[in-house]
């Protein structure tokens, strides 16, 4: 019987992929800022134009313009965080669902017990199975 199972991946932290990290939160961090400037502009520009019925899309401008400043510390919290971690930590990047074949006779704690693949630099290092 084929049945799914969950493949956590994880990723070891190298000089490569550190700067690679590093370059994708700033990307992200980047992209917030400007969507959170537009957002800000188009909010300036609709409360000229509708100054009386402003008020209900002002708020909704508001949440989504606060919504993004939190991603945005969250970022930084993760670039914080990045700086202090050692060279060889493994982080979760994701988790997958992989088809596994099962059969009687098999050992049930084994395959309740998910499998853990590991990249380093973008290959393949090693697969664990707890």
């Amino acid at each position: 019987m084929k049945v799914l199972q969950t493949v956590i991946v994880k990723q070891i932290l190298t000089e490569t992929s550190k700067s690679a990290l590093l370059e994708n939160y700033q990307n992200r961090k980047f992209q917030l800022q400007k969507e959170c400037d537009q957002l800000k502009f188009a909010m300036k520009k609709f409360e000229k134009a509708n100054k009386h019925q402003a008020e209900a899309a002002i708020k909704q401008y508001d949440k989504e313009i606060r919504g993004k400043e939190e991603k945005s510390k969250l970022i930084d919290f993760q670039i914080e965080q990045l700086h202090i971690l050692p060279l060889g930590s493994e982080l979760k990047e994701t988790e997958l669902q992989a088809v596994v074949e099962l059969q009687v006779g098999d050992s049930w704690e084994s395959f309740l017990g998910s499998q853990t693949i590991i990249i380093k630099d973008g290959v393949v290092a090693e697969i664990r199975e707890r």
